[in-house]
């Protein structure tokens, strides 16, 4: 079989990375029927499907998922190390793709990349925001950041928070209305705004934790949502409780917008961690951002 082109490979995977035609066009600066041109140029010669294509998605074939995985981190180098020898001596150059949780952006992605793109200019970061879980292997990612319970344990994990809690928080003006809970189970009798998972788009039950002892408490109230910022909005105009990471409610706590209850019952979580694949191959570029989230997490501890 004669040689893949390497320009129709890299076509491939970032359509594969993306799970769109037009999103990888976009990336890669051509039209998207030009991409489907050369994806289907390559499945021709390989003799198999890569992609499975529907008019509102993308999925890998089996045979496309190996190919991401085998051939996608030697790609990457390939053209890390074509732009790298353009560079001045010593310059980093490449890309880091990352997946990241809303809660994670001011407490600690957003100070990470600021010193990141000050020391290393010429490294792209395309970070994507998301709250399910991810396969950062199987969408060709370099990492994610996730609570330490949600990382599988086959990975290389390093710590970027100290531990912190989910806290139930009220308005003032609510708790004189409906009074203050002072046991889990008051909750059931509560006003409370449900978090809704987006992975599984199931109702979350807040968790609660005294000692050993653990409750999952299956709220109710005026709004089901998955991210935070509307329910700050809503919990801070005394219309319902609110369950929350602590850290990016610190400023309405101190302002007094929001008070804390139920604070004996306040779960903790071990933290939050970047993660990556223990038997990746690290690009320049990943490896210089690794550094960097290590020294900054070293100032915070």
């Amino acid at each position: 079989m004669a040689l893949t082109p390497l320009n129709a490979l890299n076509a491939f995977l970032a359509v594969g990375r993306r799970r769109s035609f037009a999103s990888a066009a976009t990336e890669l600066g051509l039209s998207p029927s030009a991409l489907s041109q050369q994806v289907r140029q390559l499945e021709a010669r390989l003799g198999v499907p890569l992609l499975t294509r529907t008019t509102r998605s993308v999925a890998l074939t089996d045979a496309g998922q190996r190919l991401m995985e085998r051939a996608g981190p030697s790609v990457e180098q390939a053209l890390e190390a074509l732009q790298a020898a353009t560079a001045s001596a010593g310059e980093v150059t490449g890309r880091v793709r990352l997946s990241v949780p809303t809660i994670s952006l001011s407490t600690v992605v957003t100070p990470l990349l600021l010193r990141f793109a000050q020391r290393h200019p010429q490294v792209e970061v395309e970070l994507r925001i998301e709250d399910r879980f991810v396969d950062i292997v199987a969408e060709g990612l370099d990492a994610g950041i996730r609570p330490f319970g949600s990382v599988e344990r086959d990975m290389v994990q390093v710590r970027l928070s100290k531990r912190f809690r989910y806290v139930v928080v009220g308005a003032p003006s609510y708790l004189k209305r409906k009074g203050v809970p002072q046991k889990p189970e008051d909750l059931l009798e509560h006003d409370c705004l449900s978090i809704l998972t987006p992975s599984g788009g199931v109702r979350y039950a807040w968790e609660l934790e005294r000692g050993r002892k653990k409750w999952r408490i299956p709220v109710r109230g005026p709004l089901l949502a998955t991210h935070e910022e509307v329910q700050v909005a809503m919990a801070e105009a005394g219309l319902a409780l609110m369950y929350a990471f602590e850290p990016t409610i610190v400023p309405r706590l101190k302002r007094g917008t929001l008070k804390l209850v139920l604070e004996p019952y306040a779960a903790w979580e071990e933290g939050l961690f970047l993660y990556f694949p223990s038997r990746a191959q690290v690009s320049p570029a990943f490896r210089a951002f690794l550094d960097v989230a290590r020294e900054v997490t070293a100032e915070r501890t």
